[in-house]
């Protein structure tokens, strides 16, 4: 059934759980994190990005979504970094159940001003909305922040902001980074300011750039050619504890592309002669929904519904 991440997201905060989030880009992603998400008996936020919907259309994937959503597993289909509100609004035209504007990039009061009319824009829809204030460094899709422009959140700047722009939920700046190459020595979250910031900011937390890079999973994509050299995700003892601390949105997309790569690179190595894509893409599919189980297990959604 399609449901707002409001409705997701309240009740995983409350029982220190988290909702798992995936980046879906085609059919086989989509039908690899809903075959996780049925068989795990989890909620689950399907989300495109800018550049998804670049790739493949809003009207093809919203299409795509609502089917998976026809049946008992809770989802709520979810735009994920709304930079330009051209997206927004076409979100909000193709039944998109969640929206997500990110002004972290402008000053404050322009963020704000921005954030502002967005809720006003989705409040009409019965549509929830997901503000960030903090700005990740890394590159996903259309969003691509410079190291030197990231900034951590400010806990009683996101308080702040929570309370001005009435959001339904919050994406912060712990630490976490866009795309593979997230940490050049170890990994590391800021908990403490993690646990400051939920003691002031009571909606639902979210937490962006937070994949794992597996290592077997970079192992074999680099078995069959892939360079990916010196790749490093957020740790999953990290994610636990920022589970426990008031994080109820987790956002996987690396984790999902490295699976899909590692298949389809395995698969067109080991059978040279198959020329029909779908056998050359069930492996890697198949790889996908193996990344979400254990996402959902991680996170603590799986056996919610």
């Amino acid at each position: 059934m399609l449901v707002t991440t409001k409705k997701l997201l309240i009740t995983a905060r409350a029982k220190k759980y988290a909702v798992p989030a995936f980046n879906v880009n085609n059919l086989e992603f989509l039908k690899a994190v809903m075959a996780a998400a049925e068989k795990m008996k989890s909620p689950i936020i399907v989300q495109t990005s800018e550049g998804a919907i670049e790739y493949a259309g809003i009207e093809y994937l919203s299409a795509m979504i609502r089917v998976a959503a026809s049946g008992k597993v809770p989802v709520a289909m979810h735009l994920d970094h709304g930079k330009d509100l051209k997206y927004v609004k076409m979100a909000l035209a193709n039944s998109y159940s969640s929206v997500m504007i990110d002004g972290s990039s402008l000053p404050y009061s322009k963020n704000v001003a921005i954030t502002k009319q967005v809720v006003k824009m989705a409040r009409a829809k019965k549509v929830s909305v997901e503000a960030e204030i903090g700005a990740l460094a890394g590159i996903e899709d259309f969003v691509t922040v410079e190291e030197r422009d990231a900034k951590l959140t400010d806990p009683d700047e996101a308080a702040k902001f929570a309370r001005e722009t009435g959001c339904d939920s919050l994406a912060i700046a712990i630490g976490t980074s866009h795309g593979a190459f997230k940490f050049k020595g170890n990994s590391h979250l800021d908990i403490d300011r993690l646990k400051k910031i939920a003691k002031l900011v009571k909606k639902p937390l979210v937490l962006h750039g937070a994949s794992g890079v597996r290592e077997d999973l970079k192992q074999l994509a680099e078995k069959h050619g892939a360079e990916l050299g010196k790749a490093r995700g957020v740790l999953d003892k990290d994610i636990k504890a920022a589970i426990r601390n008031g994080v109820a949105k987790v956002n996987i997309d690396t984790d999902l592309r490295l699976a899909f790569t590692a298949g389809i690179r395995k698969a067109t190595d080991e059978k040279p002669k198959v020329i029909d894509p779908r056998k050359l893409m069930r492996p890697a599919t198949d790889l996908i929904t193996e990344v979400a189980v254990r996402k959902m297990k991680l996170f603590g959604s799986a056996g919610r519904i």
